[in-house]
């Protein structure tokens, strides 16, 4: 709530268009549904890119995600404090172990071949560590009880449900997700009484929402389902949904969603001194000297 306090005063703006990623979509949806249900009208839609609101098939993941594990996991985290990022990334890389870990060792150990870096590569290298708190209670709430599609999910000591959300919704799956499969983010359409935009893309979980216009062979499919509409199943919606070329983030120009400098948006600067938001420091900040 102090970022939407912050992002508000900065931009002058009374209504927010909130965008998220993976495991931010989860909490930006949970943040959308305490401000729904405390009457907060500052959001004016919600953009959930790869993030799952329900986790009754949560994919790949569930292999490492158990009662046992868990319980692993929290004496680890107990320990240490949080999850260190090698850990973390530990489990991300045996979900694809083929291109993450035997095709590199391949190429780099056995063939002495340099992977030339690329922003995407040194963007997904950029791993964060996970407090032992949250991670847990990201773990059992979410993964294990599912309690937000439930709802069972406490803000604040108070229950929330996303059928409170009565904002648009723009949510994106990508068809090789191995974090998020792109059914059970499809899954929202079941658990929100809103407007949903849904878009499927060409690609897996970090190439496929990293997608900006240019790259060949990209393709997406795009429909907005009123609220007032019938439910479609996830099979039966790809069948009639109209495969469309290039990029996705063409389809967010149609929508009037913001597309960042380079398609016809200025960021604002960064800081405002006048409303109590110093900048800190020059970009990226001095957290990616931490090792």
């Amino acid at each position: 709530m102090d970022a939407f306090e912050g992002v508000s005063a900065i931009t002058q703006s009374a209504k927010l268009m909130e965008w998220a990623y993976c495991l931010g979509g989860t909490l930006l949806a949970i943040a959308a549904c305490a401000m729904a249900r405390d009457n907060d009208s500052r959001l004016a839609s919600l953009a959930l890119l790869a993030a799952q609101v329900d986790f009754e098939e949560p994919g790949e993941l569930s292999l490492f995600i158990d009662e046992s594990q868990v319980n692993f996991l929290d004496d680890l985290m107990w320990e240490q404090e949080y999850l260190t990022t090698r850990q973390m990334a530990g489990a991300f890389e045996m979900l694809r172990s083929y291109g993450l870990i035997w095709s590199y060792l391949v190429r780099s150990y056995l063939l002495g071949k340099r992977r030339e870096m690329t922003d995407l590569m040194a963007w997904n290298a950029d791993a964060t560590r996970m407090p032992y708190r949250m991670h847990s209670e990201y773990l059992r709430g979410l993964f294990l009880n599912n309690d937000l599609a439930a709802g069972r999910y406490q803000v604040d000591g108070r229950s929330i449900a996303l059928t409170d959300l009565q904002i648009p919704v723009f949510a994106v799956g990508t068809e090789r997700d191995h974090v998020s499969p792109w059914r059970p983010v499809y899954k929202v359409h079941l658990l929100t009484d809103t407007e949903i935009t849904f878009v499927l893309t060409s690609g897996g979980h970090n190439a496929g929402i990293i997608s900006e216009p240019g790259h060949p062979r990209r393709y997406y499919k795009v429909t907005t389902h009123r609220a007032t509409d019938y439910y479609l199943t996830p099979e039966t919606w790809e069948a009639r949904a109209p495969r469309r070329e290039g990029s996705w983030w063409l389809a967010c120009g149609s929508l009037g969603l913001p597309l960042g400098p380079r398609y016809g948006l200025l960021r604002p600067p960064l800081g405002a001194i006048e409303y109590g938001y110093p900048m800190l420091e020059a970009a990226p900040g001095r957290y990616v000297l931490i090792p």
